[in-house]
């Protein structure tokens, strides 16, 4: 079967034929329908994140897929099923406290593989294999972005950290803020400013005024997908994250999704009293300035929290997949830019001004 790797040395993926996987019990096979291409991809792809399976000379690559079940092997599912995979599962040596808790995604590094990114082979073949406890079920009308399922459960989980953060009093946020406007960030800025109506998301409160800080100028279709939401671009530019408060207002909420690092401390200073930041981007190390005694000073006297959140589990994966039944269709197609094949998937990995999401399409339904 063809698959889509990252090999040691490389400089780029690459299509490699690889045995179909066979099952082992209580394992079903899935037949790859799509695959999403994110920044974490590129990462892994030019070594900054991520790792090899034990013993091997490569990585199948991509953690945001839909699938369907080629054979059920004895499990619970069915044949034709559609479902997307979480991302996390056991380390080498065995399982640990977290999975056993089912909350693999609160492990540490080093108590967990994560399939097409550190120490297990990833979705972007056309075929893998899976347990059926980290397979979600996704109606076969979504078939065709169902990949986004894994992207929004992140915001699934970030939202309901920062809710649980506000607990002990009530909150009633009515301004939110996202840093950075490529897929995730548009994705989220969609759940915030529309809400979704269903006791499994988190995202079930929609925000009075959103906003989204981005670098890019207009004319520019980001922008023009931040418009159509209803919600106000802030060219960072023009108006940097520290001066938004004064531009425009103090944030009840602010997601931040850039990796950029200054913005988890100018996060602080952009939200409203008990405000929240929720960071979720990974930078490189960065030394840099900050007046540490103002950032404490704000987080006390103003009763503000960040919280800091990564990968997600069955549960978030099972709220993004009502959340992406209630996101508009003209959002999902204008998010969707590039359609590649394994035979001719560079065009998945590239960079443009009019690229949005890539997916890899493996078959259909």
């Amino acid at each position: 079967m063809k698959a889509i790797a990252v090999e040691r040395d490389s400089e780029g993926p690459t299509v490699i034929e690889k045995p179909r996987p066979e099952p082992d019990e209580g394992e079903a096979l899935l037949r790859t329908l799509r695959v999403g291409v994110d920044g974490t991809d590129h990462e892994v792809i030019g070594g900054s994140h991520g790792g090899f399976p034990e013993g091997e000379d490569h990585v199948v690559l991509g953690h945001e897929a839909v699938a369907v079940v080629a054979d059920p092997n004895g499990t619970d599912l069915a044949e034709g099923d559609v479902v997307a995979p979480t991302v996390r599962r056991p380390p080498a040596d065995g399982t640990n406290e977290y999975f056993e808790r089912g909350e693999p995604d609160m492990a540490p590094e080093g108590e967990y593989v994560e399939r097409g990114i550190v120490g297990a082979h990833g979705y972007m073949a056309e075929y893998f294999t899976s347990p059926p406890e980290y397979l979600v079920p996704v109606p076969r009308e979504l078939w065709e972005v169902g990949f986004l399922v894994e992207p929004i459960s992140i915001t699934e989980k970030a939202l309901e950290h920062a809710y649980a953060s506000r607990s002990p009093f009530e909150w009633t946020p009515e301004s939110a803020l996202v840093l950075g406007n490529r897929s995730l960030g548009l994705l989220t800025l969609a759940m915030l400013e529309y809400g979704v109506d269903s006791d499994r998301s988190f995202a079930t409160r929609d925000f009075e005024r959103t906003y989204c800080l981005g670098r890019r100028e207009r004319p520019d279709p980001t922008v023009d997908i931040i418009d159509e939401i209803g919600a106000t671009y802030v060219n960072s530019n023009e108006t940097p994250l520290e001066t938004v408060p004064e531009a425009y207002e103090p944030m009840d909420f602010v997601y931040e999704a850039t990796g950029y690092a200054p913005h988890a401390f100018e996060t602080v200073e952009a939200l409203a009293p008990n405000g929240v930041g929720a960071l979720l981007g990974i930078p490189d190390s960065w030394e840099f300035e900050v007046d540490g005694g103002r950032i404490h000073n704000e987080l006390v006297l103003h009763n503000k929290a960040l919280v800091g959140t990564v990968n997600s589990h069955v549960k978030h994966f099972e709220g993004a997949v009502d959340a992406l039944a209630e996101l508009p269709a003209w959002l999902l197609d204008d998010l969707v830019t590039t359609v590649a094949t394994p035979e001719d998937a560079a065009p998945a990995f590239e960079y443009g001004h009019d690229q949005i999401k890539a997916v890899v399409e493996f078959d259909r339904l």
